[in-house]
């Protein structure tokens, strides 16, 4: 017997499109095929339809049908098993998603004909369509809502111990089927739909901790819209520092790259990945002793202090260590281009030496502006940067002995930075940009891409 389809569902899901300019950090295009993985498992591998249609109870079947035209009854009806249950998901542009479940129940009870009574098994196709619309957008979530529910009965199949049943019980099962299933499946199928929609809210609506530097609160940011290639998603993404401080970002629209052939392309935008960076990098002044066995060029940096420092500076060419200081020097900011990502940071450098009352005597303080490339991969999903120097440009804050030409500090400055702050910032972004588990979708086999604005991950 040929299964019939058990649920063709509608999500109108609705119904903004890109041109309306959604701001937000981070958006999502989910193809049919995970929309199919992500409902199939939902509703049907987790048992979530069975468990709700289980034990489903039928009213009783009266009429007249067995043999000789004897009185029959059907008692004590209830669902049994979901048989068979399958899913396929179509999206419908401007609507939202058409979702079908093919499957046969089977439903048990007694069946009394004239004077005997025996068990009685039926199985049957059946066709459920419904509208489910999206309503109510706020703060992150939206209702559906379950409307036009039509259930249509296909093949019917009824099997009694012994064989005593007439065609005319057949059309009396059906007749009744008919007339009762609707108004006990169309509930369910709204319940089940609502229990999906706050499921999957929760992967989108989520507060990720970022190590020890703060947080990021996902959350939808408008209702999904639908294309026909994809189901589209805007997340908002709040970056907070420890203490509840949020990092602004503004966020320019943009349309969104080809899914091709892949389950999910998620975008993430400079000015969110700015604000991320911001918030791992956000570490305190590092001081240090000039020696060796924390920067290996440190004799070096030290024959070139006594090189260019004043000749009537004795206390440039003492005997007391020098020490030095990096600071950061206000946010950094990232910058994505065609296939490019590059990080633009000041640094201040100061070299000093402590007196002996205690006092600092400021040899040098110099403001080093870095060029960093940028390497973009995915690790235990999350988005992990890293750094490397591509160049150096020095400019002299102060001196208090009287330094003025740095030009030939810049290699040793540049060894400095490579050797004691870029291993500091790159373990401080080791920790990764927390994803949101969309739909909870796997972040495996993923592809980076960088474009103008935007890092764009493919699954």
């Amino acid at each position: 017997m040929t299964v019939l389809k058990l649920f063709g569902i509608i999500f109108f899901c609705g119904l903004l499109s890109p041109s309306q300019e959604v701001l937000s950090g981070l958006s999502c295009a989910v193809s049919p095929r995970a929309m199919q993985n992500v409902l199939s498992d939902a509703i049907i591998h987790n048992g979530l339809l069975q468990q709700h249609l289980q034990g489903l109870v039928l009213p009783n079947i009266m009429g007249e049908g067995g043999l000789l035209n004897s009185p029959t009854s059907i008692t004590g009806l209830h669902l049994v098993q979901v048989r068979l249950p399958r899913l396929s998901v179509v999206l419908l542009p401007g609507i939202g998603v058409q979702l079908t479940i093919g499957a046969k129940l089977q439903l048990s009870g007694k069946c009394l004909v004239g004077l005997l009574s025996e068990l009685i098994d039926i199985l049957v196709d059946v066709n459920i369509t419904a509208n489910i619309k999206c309503t109510n957008f706020e703060s992150g979530t939206v209702q559906v809502v379950t409307e036009d529910c039509l259930c249509i009965l296909g093949a019917i199949k009824i099997k009694v111990l012994s064989g005593l049943l007439t065609l005319s019980v057949n059309e009396m099962v059906l007749r009744q089927l008919t007339a009762t299933l609707p108004a006990l499946l169309c509930p369910v199928v709204d319940i089940v739909m609502n229990l999906v929609n706050i499921q999957l809210l929760g992967t989108l609506n989520a507060v990720i901790p970022v190590g020890t530097a703060g947080t990021i609160h996902y959350q939808l940011a408008s209702i999904p819209y639908t294309s026909g290639k994809f189901l589209g998603l805007d997340l908002d993404g709040a970056v907070k520092q420890v203490g509840g401080i949020t990092i602004p970002h503004d966020s320019s629209p943009s349309a969104l790259p080809p899914l091709m052939d892949r389950l999910l392309l998620m975008v993430m935008r400079q000015s969110f990945v700015n604000a991320m960076l911001t918030l791992l990098l956000r570490m305190p002044p590092q001081t240090f002793p000039c020696t060796p066995d924390i920067f290996s060029g440190a004799n070096r940096l030290h024959e070139t202090l006594w090189t260019i420092a004043p000749a009537g500076c004795s206390t440039c060419r003492g005997t007391s260590p020098v020490n030095i200081r990096l600071t950061l020097g206000g946010n950094p900011l990232i910058l994505l281009e065609e296939n490019k990502a590059s990080v633009k940071l000041s640094v201040l450098v100061q070299v000093f030496l402590n007196r002996l009352d205690g006092s600092v005597l400021n040899l040098l303080l110099l403001k080093a502006d870095l060029g960093l490339n940028v390497r973009v991969s995915i690790v235990g999903g999350r988005l992990v940067l890293r750094l490397a120097l591509r160049s150096t440009s020095l400019s002299l804050e102060s001196s208090d002995v009287g330094i003025s030409n740095i030009s030939i500090l810049k290699p040793h400055c540049s060894s400095l930075l490579m050797e004691t702050l870029l291993p500091v910032m790159n373990g401080a972004l080791s920790i990764g940009i927390p994803l949101p588990n969309v739909l909870g979708i796997p972040l495996i086999k993923v592809d980076v891409h960088i474009l103008a604005g935007l890092i764009v991950l493919l699954v």
